[in-house]
């Protein structure tokens, strides 16, 4: 099994068309907030000194979550790639269990996420600084740690079930230029959360990521909104949050970080469960 996931993290960075679709939406992000939406943000929160730090670590927390599901995404093309060359046949006829293929699998793209997501993370918090912010706390960081494993196997699960029916590299690339172009609508980084309506804030919140997203900028803007904020009353800090999705209420009541953490735990345990079916029928197919 480790062979195999050796061998798929290999294909995968090889394969400059599968990285380019891993890093499609953080590219349109940044191309959006670098000429439209950086000024236009800050500049909503003249009060406040050090309203740049704080937008950009709102988008930042928000890039993080988007990649963290981008590139496990990306990183199924090589599943996916094998299924269509028979590559994959030829492994299950081989001695290796069916289970330790697929494990292969899970495991290389959960290691090749998480090395982009990191890398991520870290051009990042360059990016902060060189603006004039300042580095995440070692405390901060290794919540954002955590929070980024949790949200990587929970991407993972529900990508490996979607993937697994995905059978040409046509549709794969289709799926990955739709997901790429809409996950920033998804987690309300092209457009906050509070500015949308009423269905479309509903569809958000039930989007697992969007909870994973909620407890990065939780985490991430901490630090920099207490600072920016200190003169203003709670209620407009609560609105902020509110606005910009750092906090997510359903049915009127607020949602506590535990609260994200269940859904994303929840929703990783149903689609591993899922998984597990996946790979009972490939292991009893003919």
């Amino acid at each position: 099994m480790i062979g195999l996931c050796r061998r798929n993290i290999k294909v995968f960075f090889r394969d400059r068309a599968a990285v380019f679709f891993s890093l499609l939406s953080g590219l349109i992000i940044i191309g959006l907030y670098a000429l439209f939406l950086g000024d236009v943000w800050a500049s909503s929160l003249s009060d406040i000194t050090n309203a740049r730090e704080i937008i950009n670590s709102w988008l930042i927390s928000g890039l993080v979550a988007v990649i963290s599901f981008t590139s496990s995404l990306g990183a199924y093309a090589v599943m996916v790639d094998d299924s269509t060359k028979g590559i994959r046949k030829d492994f299950f006829s081989s001695p290796i269990s069916k289970e330790r293929i697929v494990g292969g699998y899970f495991l290389s793209n959960l290691l090749t996420s998480f090395v982009v997501t990191l890398v991520t993370l870290a051009v990042g918090e360059v990016f902060i600084v060189l603006e004039g912010g300042e580095l995440i706390s070692l405390t901060t960081l290794l919540k954002v740690l955590a929070t980024i494993l949790m949200t990587i196997l929970m991407n993972s699960s529900i990508l490996f079930v979607v993937v697994s029916f995905v059978k040409t590299q046509s549709t794969f690339s289709l799926i990955s230029t739709i997901v790429g172009t809409l996950i920033g609508f998804l987690t309300g980084i092209y457009v906050p959360i509070g500015q949308l309506n009423a269905s479309m804030q509903w569809l958000i919140k039930v989007f697992p990521l969007s909870h994973a997203a909620a407890l990065l900028r939780q985490l991430m803007m901490d630090s920099p909104m207490r600072y920016g904020f200190a003169s203003f009353p709670q209620s407009a800090t609560d609105k902020f949050k509110a606005i910009m999705g750092v906090n997510l209420s359903l049915g009127g009541h607020l949602l506590a970080p535990w609260m994200h953490v269940a859904v994303i735990l929840l929703t990783t345990g149903v689609f591993y469960l899922i998984s597990i079916g996946i790979v009972s029928r490939m292991r009893n197919a003919a």
